[in-house]
């Protein structure tokens, strides 16, 4: 059975590329798209104001694939060096969006030896 959430924040312009700080807040999961729609609803005129906030609904069901990663402390990948979670970008619906997204921050951060970047199904 699919699960919604509700996914989203502040970032940095309006392209909605780069959240302006920390990760992207979740909420959920619903179990249906209404239960979900109702949450958006209300989070996105609490932030109507706001042209940096967005919130969007994905559905839980296997097919969306994330970039995660980002700057860790070493090269065990455990701990990030900024001390916060990890970085998230996605959804992607298809492995090829996620692959050339992942191709963007790998390449981006080559030189950097504690940069990892990977893909990851929801």
């Amino acid at each position: 059975m699919a699960k919604y959430w509700v996914v989203g924040g502040e970032y940095k312009d309006t392209s909605f590329n780069e959240l302006a700080r920390g990760e992207e807040q979740r909420f959920g999961p619903f179990d249906n798209y209404e239960l979900a729609k109702k949450e958006w609803a209300n989070r996105t005129w609490a932030n109507v104001d706001d042209a940096h906030m967005r919130f969007r609904i994905i559905e839980e069901d296997g097919r969306a694939y994330w970039v995660v990663g980002g700057i860790y402390t070493d090269t065990s990948f455990t701990q990030m060096a900024n001390g916060g979670p990890e970085e998230r970008h996605g959804p992607f619906d298809a492995y090829e969006q996620a692959k050339k997204a992942w191709q963007e921050k790998a390449w981006s951060t080559v030189d950097d030896c504690n940069a990892r970047f990977r893909i990851e199904r929801l």
